[in-house]
């Protein structure tokens, strides 16, 4: 395993091209950028949308492709540094991995060079916020731990101060781990629900990319309450360990639920243990991030009942069932809810505590999945 001075000495005199100017990937930019690497950064927003940051990489010597044909050149590239939100499908890069270009990204360097053990969380819902419940427990339990993810910081600029004793927290995408070659230590699975499909094309598609997470990691976690979970439980080739709300076969399972406005509470139930669960976000579905974490807590080698005593401190990730204060008699809360099935559960969640009226204002990006638009609408209306 080298390390990151290393990793950036075995590039001289390779043409890299870097896919987007995002949270994940602005480090790595200019982290190439100060070791005098050859760098052009692509990205398909229009200069006068980016100019501060343009302004800033031309400075320091990068080469900018910006607009709608921010790929056209990019086969000409030694080596790709993909943005997660783009899929390893796109034409252009098909063709550049034809001609020999290496695609890679951020989040498989950071794989490829992290010393420590790494717990990845996937699914279409619940990543983020489980992956924040899973980095609390390990905190409490007096482990150094990094969390890292899609809308959290990257991990890359850290890598080198990691030492086997600490814990990295990971949510991966589908599209993250269709070029990645190495699995984590503990892989957790939330759900599967519409999502991607532009690039994806089937539920089947979907679901395989997703169970990459699981090729070869040491352990798995699985949501044995979703369709997709019990389609991996046949087929994953490493220890399994399961949670469900209701099928008393799961390793882990959740018993008298109860929901509140502000907070859900529940018993946890393992292997003849019971836990008292407080967890201070809202929602039947933050059940199940609650039951993952706890999953992932378990099979590191965590006890339960710490783990459901550090529940009443965490706090909700922001744009995640954020409750807004406002001085009314109502209520209003923030979602990203980016798939109908995470739309649907926050509308449900609101309607569990709902006296009068239910108002939601909602947006679906169209510049991707279209397919999922009309799918969300019908669940809106």
């Amino acid at each position: 395993m080298s390390t990151m001075s290393e990793y950036l000495e075995s590039l001289r005199g390779k043409s890299i091209a870097i896919i987007g100017m995002g949270v994940s990937n602005t480090p790595l930019i200019r982290a190439f950028l100060r070791a005098e690497l050859k760098v052009a950064v692509c990205d398909k927003s229009p200069r006068e949308r980016v100019e501060e940051q343009a302004a800033e990489l031309e400075s320091l010597g990068a080469k900018l492709r910006l607009g709608p044909d921010y790929l056209a050149k990019i086969h000409k590239a030694d080596i790709i540094f993909r943005t997660p939100g783009l899929s390893p499908n796109t034409p252009e890069l098909e063709k550049a991995v034809a001609g020999g270009s290496i695609l890679t990204s951020e989040m498989e360097l950071f794989f490829q060079l992290c010393p420590c053990r790494i717990i990845g969380v996937t699914g279409s819902d619940g990543k983020t916020t489980t992956t924040t419940l899973i980095s609390e427990f390990l905190k409490e339990a007096g482990l150094n731990v990094y969390l890292g993810g899609n809308i959290g910081r990257p991990l890359l600029p850290d890598v080198d101060g990691m030492t086997q004793e600490d814990v990295a927290v990971v949510e991966l995408s589908s599209f993250q781990l269709m070029t990645m070659n190495r699995s984590p230590n503990v892989a957790v699975f939330t759900n599967l629900s519409p999502n991607h499909l532009d690039y994806h094309h089937t539920m089947e598609e979907y679901r395989a990319a997703k169970g990459l997470l699981f090729d070869q990691c040491r352990r798995a976690v699985l949501n044995l309450d979703d369709e997709a979970g019990r389609w991996y439980l046949d087929r994953v080739g490493c220890p399994v360990f399961t949670y469900s709300e209701n099928r008393s076969q799961a390793g882990l399972t959740a018993r008298n639920i109860r929901l509140f406005p502000g907070h859900v509470e529940f018993e946890a139930l393992v292997q003849g243990d019971i836990s008292r669960v407080h967890l201070p976000i809202p929602g039947g579905f933050s059940i199940y991030n609650a039951l993952a974490a706890l999953a992932a807590g378990l099979c590191l080698g965590l006890e339960l009942e710490p783990m459901a005593q550090a529940m009443p401190a965490v706090r909700g990730v922001k744009g995640r069932v954020e409750v807004v204060p406002v001085p009314r008699a109502y209520t209003v809360i923030i979602d990203y809810a980016h798939s109908p099935n995470a739309l649907e559960n926050i509308l449900t969640t609101a309607r569990d505590f709902t006296a009068g009226r239910l108002f939601c204002l909602f947006g679906c990006g169209g510049d991707r999945d279209r397919s999922k638009r009309p799918i969300m609408g019908a669940i809106a209306e």
